[in-house]
């Protein structure tokens, strides 16, 4: 009886020695497995919205796009630009904002070769397009490249940050596709918030372009004289802010500058928030809101900035209804900021970002706005499209997670 039951222990203490064994070995290379299934299938699906971004820049090319034209355009993605030698910081700015001017050359000689009958506003939103697509088109081969590289070493530790990721990235990408959308299309967009703000403000009064795709309006407001400067519209540009306001604080006296932006939220602030700060409110590489700055240092002149909170994904889709409801808050601070002016001279009011869809006055804020809310249902629609297709797909959670 005891030989039996020692024999019994044995056996099962060599099976559970066993099946330890096969899990040490084996568990690792099963989880890269499933990481590598579950890292391949988001690098496809980022690569099928690289061609609909694609597709959708084609369809306002043209109805019907041959071969050739397809061609270029998937060539035109994968367009780059390098960025000038930085061991020696001295003329950086001027560097970079010179390689940017010849970026924006390449794109414009481009869009004219394949697009030679459209408009100057269409042609602005195919540019606009094209350059949502082509952020798409490199996350989707840096993901690529990770996968390949996780496919080739193994390396579950680089899998496995590339996982954690990749839910944040996936919402990027599919914002990204919206954006490409709406810039080819000439939708408002939250990052034209600044520019809707400020054509509110211009009313009635006549823009005239400043610069290279810049306007300026001149009235009175506040009972100050303020110059009202923001990128042509409603094609999708962000124009030359900075040449600009260098070109009015040469010729007048100025007490302020106010620059209006969208800004990138946190987590748990609301869409739609006004925040009220000094400085300029200005994205990108640098470039321009350096150049601002060097003016206003050279003049003293105070800068207040007013910006509208989004996530970054809402900065690139159409805009919401919670982006327009504070329109009317921010050209109060405004007012309230212009008032508070003690200097004398004028104000320069700025609406910093892509003006894609949004005009120069009234009458172009109003043509935006039915745009715009117009565009919310169709947004709305596909958000509760997506909502249903995650409750049906839970299941692709769990092996996420290797449950």
């Amino acid at each position: 009886m005891m030989l039996s039951q020692f024999g019994t222990d044995m056996f099962g203490n060599v099976v559970w020695f066993l099946l330890f064994m096969v899990l040490a070995l084996f568990y690792p290379r099963l989880m890269v497995m499933q990481m590598i299934w579950r890292l391949d299938s988001s690098a496809r699906m980022v690569e099928g919205l690289t061609k609909k971004a694609r597709s959708a820049v084609l369809k306002r090319v043209s109805a019907s796009p041959d071969p050739k034209l397809v061609q270029d355009v998937t060539n035109f993605l994968e367009f780059f630009a390098i960025g000038p030698i930085s061991l020696d910081p001295y003329g950086i700015v001027n560097k970079l904002g010179h390689i940017m001017d010849n970026f924006d050359d390449r794109f414009d000689a481009f869009v004219d070769d394949i697009a030679p009958k459209l408009g100057a506003e269409e042609k602005e939103d195919i540019k606009g397009g094209l350059s949502g697509a082509m952020s798409l088109h490199g996350i989707a081969k840096i993901i690529r490249h990770y996968v390949e590289t996780v496919r080739k070493t193994k390396n579950l530790q680089l899998a496995m940050v590339l996982q954690m990721q990749l839910p944040q990235i996936e919402k990027l990408a599919v914002a990204l596709l919206d954006g490409t959308e709406a810039l080819s299309n000439g939708w408002p967009i939250g990052d034209s918030m600044g520019p809707f703000v400020v054509a509110t403000l211009v009313g009635d009064a006549r823009p005239k372009e400043l610069e290279k795709g810049t306007m300026v309006a001149t009235r009175r407001l506040a009972g100050r004289k303020v110059f009202i400067v923001k990128a042509k519209g409603p094609g999708s540009r962000v124009g030359k802010i900075d040449r600009a306001i260098a070109a009015i604080a040469k010729r007048n006296k100025v007490a302020k500058i106010i620059t209006i932006d969208a800004a990138v939220k946190l987590e748990g602030e609301r869409t739609g928030s006004v925040a009220e700060g000094v400085g300029v409110a200005m994205g990108g590489i640098g470039v321009e809101r350096a150049r601002i700055e060097d003016v206003v240092v050279g003049q003293k002149i105070p800068i207040d900035s007013i910006v509208v909170k989004m996530s970054q994904e809402e900065a690139v889709q159409p805009v919401r209804a919670e982006m327009l409801a504070a329109i009317p808050r921010v050209t109060k601070i405004v007012e309230d900021r212009i008032k508070a002016t003690k200097r004398q001279g004028s104000v320069i009011i700025v609406g910093v970002g892509n003006t894609c869809g949004v005009g120069n006055d009234k009458k172009g804020v109003a043509k935006a706005e039915q745009l715009a809310r117009r565009n919310m249902a169709m947004v709305r629609k596909r958000e509760e499209k997506l909502k249903q297709e995650a409750k049906k797909n839970w299941w692709k959670d769990w092996i996420q997670l290797g449950i």
